[in-house]
């Protein structure tokens, strides 16, 4: 796939950067803690379910929502209803994960923080993010369980419901202040946060926004859901000056199209647009990237709109397509860091998102099988 498809240009590093490793062409040379991600981290209950199901507490197909007082009921019976499966989740930890699992050597080259409460799950999660090679520091509380996420699945549909829970309860200046943490944000060269983090703790986003853009590193954020466009576009739009890398979907994006007067149904006539909202830093001109599914991915960069067919796969191949949102970003974050070429990236993402869709949940195997 990538012979035919046109060379984007290399994400550009600042010179202390520069300085600091003359070479980072191979994954081996990173060093730990230089993907930073920041977000909910939750349990995924995962089920197929049927269309009474999801008429019953009035889900759409495809959809992620926050869990309203009506949906108190949806997660117990998930359990007792219908086959669950459990795996560690949370967008932006799927993506970190992914990205740790592209990279494979070193360990511990993604970061993550969110909040979890202390139990089970949240030993679930710390469980899974050691396996997966992760430098998880959670901030534990006591006050709220452990998030979970209902993912509602029908044929290649996914709607998810999140009761974030003890991810709500992520506090800046009771774990992102702390110096020890804060040192591992400083180590970072590329940083990326969910949007669905929008609803928890925007000052947390904007005070590691504003640290990459002062020091002109990679700031990655993903439009995550139409309810985060319609909703928290307030909360959105404080921290666009900052996003050097903007993610989302083809409803994501028409969602923030419709939110920000665009008037274009157009994907690449809004993925322009988007580029060319306000920016803080000028060293750097916004990326954005556009998904469709099975349809080609969409880039705007530089001055030129390109798009990329995706993998091809066969329909009776896809188990669950819950994570290849995460895992594409995942894939895209793995060749960032390693400061590979856009087009490189995307193939990255292609890759991730191809083979996660083939397997229950944001699982993978041991080892990627990707040049």
């Amino acid at each position: 796939m990538a012979s035919d498809e046109p060379k984007a240009k290399k994400p550009k590093l600042s010179e202390d950067e520069k300085t600091e490793s003359p070479s980072k062409k191979a994954a081996a040379e990173l060093s730990s803690n230089s993907l930073f991600g920041m977000g909910n981290p939750l349990l995924d209950i995962c089920a197929v379910v049927d269309k009474d199901f999801l008429d019953k507490y009035s889900l759409k197909p495809n959809d992620q929502i926050l869990a309203e007082d009506k949906h108190k009921a949806l997660f117990d019976e998930l359990v007792k209803k219908f086959k669950v499966e459990y795996h560690a989740g949370g967008a932006t930890q799927n993506s970190i994960k992914i990205a740790q699992w592209m990279i494979q050597e070193p360990h511990k080259v993604g970061t993550f923080f969110g909040c979890i409460g202390k139990d089970k799950f949240g030993e679930i999660l710390q469980q899974k993010a050691a396996e997966a090679h992760v430098d998880a520091h959670y901030y534990e509380q006591d006050q709220e369980p452990t998030g979970t996420c209902a993912a509602c699945i029908t044929g290649d549909n996914r709607s998810l419901v999140a009761n974030l829970a003890a991810a709500n309860c992520y506090k800046k200046e009771k774990h992102l202040d702390l110096e020890e943490n804060w040192e591992l944000v400083e180590k970072a060269k590329v940083y990326y946060i969910a949007g669905f983090f929008l609803t928890v703790s925007l000052e947390s986003i904007l005070k590691v926004a504003k640290h990459a853009s002062e020091k002109n590193k990679l700031f990655c954020m993903n439009l995550s859901a139409p309810f985060i466009c319609q909703f928290f576009k307030d909360n959105l739009m404080q921290v666009m000056p900052y996003i050097d890398v903007l993610f989302g979907n083809e409803s994501e994006a028409a969602a923030f199209a419709k939110e920000q007067d665009f008037e274009t149904k157009d994907i690449k006539e809004i993925a322009k647009k988007a580029q060319a909202l306000t920016k803080v830093n000028t060293k750097r001109q916004r990326i954005v990237v556009f998904t469709q599914g099975k349809d080609e991915t969409i880039m705007a960069h530089s001055d030129k709109i390109e798009t990329f067919p995706v993998l091809k796969i066969d329909p009776k191949d896809i188990v669950d397509t819950n994570g290849a949102g995460d895992a594409f970003v995942g894939g895209f974050l793995s060749g960032l860091v390693q400061e590979k070429p856009l087009d490189q990236c995307v193939r990255a993402a292609h890759y991730s998102a191809n083979v996660i869709i083939r397997r229950a949940g944001c699982t993978f195997p041991e080892k990627p099988d990707f040049k």
